[in-house]
């Protein structure tokens, strides 16, 4: 069945002698003015959240490599260099390759039909674009587990969920190169925040530990000397000259930039753990919730009656009375309250009356078609 006509996927109805009355859930009341579908993270438009992320990670990569890592001493320069210079390309690799791989479903890439238009789902008229496992969209058939991403407007194998920050949907061809994309974002940010707070101390316990690298040496044979405020950065490439004040500045800026993304990315990490732990993917787990009952409200217990050595029989009844409608009792009188007999179709409830010394227990059993209250 077509959407828009003879031809599959065109944008223009085809002219019917007669207008017929569209029959509900047919493919024509899924459809909405065809758009190309996405084919990977790098398919226009780009989302902000994406170039975000990359602004992030090349401030991070010019900031600790170009400024602060060089100012370690060594043996501490190399390793870090080899740490966190492994941690970033892990990063860099894996980043690109989950924008970059196509995760729609293996019917879907085997069809290759990018190029042309595709309708659109409008979930205004339909909660469900799959039955029976076949898309009315692509036109194919699909995995148990894929979905159709409204976003990318095709169907994702193994759908986990669409990520703004990639661009582009996670699913089961993609899911581990997302995750440990996050992961190696995790212990990168954790490792550049820890070096620049030991620049940040160690240039004011001790400035001369920073300042071990030759081209401090070499700078100060030429001139005669650098004043403990000037520091040399992009070492040891192109060596340029700041103050303390900026160098400072900036590393504050950086572990404020780098608190926050660590914050949202260790979030991330710990929630996708917990989905791994449970064997479900985003998306059921969204699922889940939506369907899951709201908790139920904790039945407040009445107020306990004065206890005094006034209480009475006739306190105690009149005081059930007054609190039969906040235990849903329905509408019994007070005469038959008297002889302990309740109307139909009331539930279980239990009623505590604290006296001194003693405590009167009443119960509603639910039995059809009388209710009996009993002490």
């Amino acid at each position: 069945m077509n959407c828009f006509g003879h031809h599959r996927r065109q944008t223009a109805p085809a002219p019917a002698p007669a207008p017929a009355p569209q029959i509900s859930g047919s493919r024509s009341e899924l459809c909405a003015p065809p758009l190309h579908s996405r084919i990977n993270g790098w398919s226009l438009p780009l989302h902000g959240f994406q170039l975000l992320a990359w602004l992030v990670y090349s401030f991070m990569a010019i900031v600790g490599f170009g400024i602060y890592l060089p100012l370690l001493p060594a043996p501490w320069s190399f390793a870090a260099y080899a740490l966190i210079g492994a941690v970033f390309v892990l990063h860099l690799v894996t980043h690109v390759a989950a924008v970059t791989i196509d995760p729609a479903d293996l019917s879907v890439r085997r069809r290759k039909d990018y190029s042309s238009p595709m309708p659109v789902f409008d979930n205004t008229k339909h909660q469900h674009v799959i039955h029976n496992l076949h898309c009315t969209l692509c036109e194919v058939d699909v995995a148990p587990k894929a979905k159709h991403c409204s976003t990318c407007n095709k169907c994702i194998a193994d759908f986990d969920h669409h990520c703004k920050w990639l661009n582009n949907c996670v699913g089961g061809r993609n899911y581990w190169f997302f995750f440990i994309t996050v992961s190696s974002a995790v212990i990168g940010m954790f490792l550049l925040i820890l070096v620049v707070l030991f620049v940040f101390i160690e240039h004011y316990v001790n400035p001369a530990v920073l300042r071990t690298a030759p081209q401090f040496q070499s700078k100060t044979s030429r001139v005669s000397g650098l004043s403990n405020g000037t520091w040399l950065v992009f070492l040891p490439a192109a060596p340029l000259e700041t103050g303390s004040i900026g160098l400072l500045a900036l590393a504050f800026i950086t572990v404020l930039l780098a608190l926050a993304a660590l914050l949202l990315l260790c979030h991330l990490l710990c929630f996708h753990i917990h989905l791994l732990s449970q064997g479900i993917s985003t998306y059921e787990y969204i699922v889940r919730k939506r369907q899951s009952p709201n908790p139920k409200e904790k039945e407040q217990g009445p107020p306990a009656l004065p206890s005094n050595g006034a209480t009475t029989q006739v306190q105690t009844q009149q005081y059930i009375t007054d609190r039969k409608q906040s235990i849903q009792i329905m509408q019994c009188s007070y005469s038959k309250m008297l002889d302990n007999s309740f109307c139909e179709g009331t539930k279980i409830y239990k009623i505590t009356i604290q006296f001194h010394g003693f405590q009167v227990i009443f119960f509603s059993v639910q039995v059809w078609p009388k209710v009996h209250f009993r002490s």
